[in-house]
């Protein structure tokens, strides 16, 4: 009779070990980046809350039902849904589990020393004998010592190694990846990003209701936002005349911080930005403001002021709406303004040049509710002309006024607005340093030569040497070292 087998069971520290060798190896670090990977694809395909909420209500306006359903999954934001961040955060203990064990066999390596000389050294590359003088031994131990080789010395014969910066930069790149990572996550946790548009002109308060859009990480404090004030004082922009390329955007502006009794000048220019603390201030983009005044049937101004337009191309044609909700009737104007006007056959008025040298605003009049009261956000550049009847359309330059059946209004001209991004990274100066190590590390892994000689002296002298990653070099070298050991026979 056959007896029977029995097999333990495994236990729970047993199987906690299992989980954790198999979390960690690299196949399932690769299957984990696989799934970011897909997993991030619903970002890109749907609507997210924190970058175009209009799209996410205008869903729910048109399917309402299935955006309930897509809600719950959490297809309306992806980076901060459960399964997405359990994804990431094992991806993270994935790779920190791979690195580490790795790191630490790199550096015993990088701090052994060369293995003992092998007993059939012929088999060897570039192999060489002859009659040994007596002093080769000497004369080896001296060479190496001179070029750098890591030496064991054993039985009459001498191991040496060099290029062990290898080892060195595999390990300072591995660290240098966990050091990246963690970068990355305190950014993401601790750090915050807004952007805001203003004119030439305004004032901008640090505060989060100044902010166009404003995102805070997982354990940002909102308290802790700088106290600043910034005046855009002044804005230049150069371009080129034949491509009509930037070339050059520069913002002059003013800080008060601290108790805001102290002024500050300061320029800002695109890959130069404002640093106060651990707050940076960019400066992003630009377009333009018309300044309108707009007047009802009664002749009381309804909206005075620069009202921002939306860059459609490169020569800065700009969309945006003008609306007057105290106007009464209540009045709103789709725009078009073209810095530098001129007629196309097939696209109507364009802009020939991103510099304002012939401003014209172009305006489709609209008269009816404009839906601001409804307490449904809209966007500052549309508006929902559904429930509203036209009534002019105008092409207008600075100066002129157009008068329509419920009221007018006027160009006065344009100021340049700037949109400026302020940002909070605290863990950017670890992801940069750890960057640069790892390049450096990758470098010096990649292009140190590893070679190995041994020379074994027992009545004939024996030399041999191995390439380990078969860079070129070592005959030449191993020329070298046997001139030296016959130097004075």
């Amino acid at each position: 009779m056959s007896q029977e087998v029995q097999i333990p069971e495994i236990g729970a520290g047993g199987l906690l070990r299992y989980a954790w060798r198999h979390l960690t190896s690299m196949s399932t670090a690769l299957i984990l980046l696989l799934l970011l990977g897909i997993a991030s694809i619903p970002g890109s395909v749907f609507p997210q809350r924190t970058q175009d909420p209009m799209a996410v209500r205008d869903m729910y306006k048109s399917s309402p039902e299935l955006s309930r359903w897509m809600d719950r999954f959490y297809l309306f934001d992806v980076y901060g849904s459960p399964w997405f961040s359990s994804i990431y955060i094992l991806l993270f203990i994935s790779l920190i589990g791979c690195v580490l064990p790795r790191s630490i066999e790199h550096f015993d390596a990088m701090r052994a020393l060369p293995p003992t000389t092998p007993k059939n050294l012929s088999r060897m590359e570039f192999y060489s004998t002859w009659t040994a003088s007596g002093k080769e031994l000497e004369r080896a131990r001296l060479w190496f010592k001179a070029q750098g080789f890591r030496v064991l010395e054993k039985d009459g014969a001498i191991s040496a190694e060099k290029g062990f910066m290898r080892e060195t930069g595999n390990l300072f790149f591995h660290l240098a990846l966990i050091l990246v990572l963690l970068g990355i996550s305190f950014s993401s946790l601790f750090g915050m990003r807004g952007d805001a548009i203003l004119n030439v002109g305004e004032r901008f308060v640090n505060a989060p209701t100044s902010y166009d859009s404003l995102a805070y990480g997982k354990l940002y404090k909102e308290g802790k936002l700088k106290s600043f004030i910034i005046t855009i004082d002044k804005f230049d922009a150069t371009y080129n005349l034949v491509t009509s390329a930037p070339e050059d955007y520069t913002l002059n502006l003013t800080l008060q911080q601290g108790d805001l009794t102290r002024s500050e000048k300061h320029v800002i220019k695109v890959n130069s930005p404002l640093a106060i603390g651990n707050t940076k201030i960019y400066l992003q983009a630009t377009g333009y403001s018309p300044v309108v005044t707009v007047r009802d049937s009664k002749g009381n101004v309804a909206l005075q002021g620069p009202v921002p337009f939306l860059p459609q191309d490169a020569n800065l044609r700009s969309i945006g709406a003008i609306k007057a909700p105290d106007a009464d009737p209540q009045v709103g104007f789709v725009g078009s303004f073209v810095p530098t006007y001129e007629r196309s056959d097939g696209d109507g008025a364009i802009s020939a040049f991103p510099q304002a040298l012939d401003p014209r605003l172009l305006l489709s009049v609209w008269s009816g509710d404009l839906g601001l009261d409804s307490g449904t956000p809209q966007s500052i550049y549309r508006i929902d002309t559904s429930s509203m009847s036209q009534i002019g359309l105008k092409s207008l330059k600075p100066g002129e006024i157009f008068t329509y059946s419920t009221g007018s209004i006027t160009f006065e001209g344009y100021v340049q607005w700037v949109n400026l991004s302020i940002v909070e990274d605290s863990g950017k100066n670890f992801a940069l340093v750890g960057a640069i190590v790892a390049i450096a590390g990758l470098l010096a892994s990649l292009f140190t030569r590893r070679r190995r000689i041994w020379v074994r002296v027992a009545g004939v002298v024996e030399v041999a040497g191995l390439a380990k990653n078969a860079a070129p070099g070592l005959e030449q070298e191993l020329e070298i070292f046997i001139r030296a050991l016959k130097a004075g026979r």
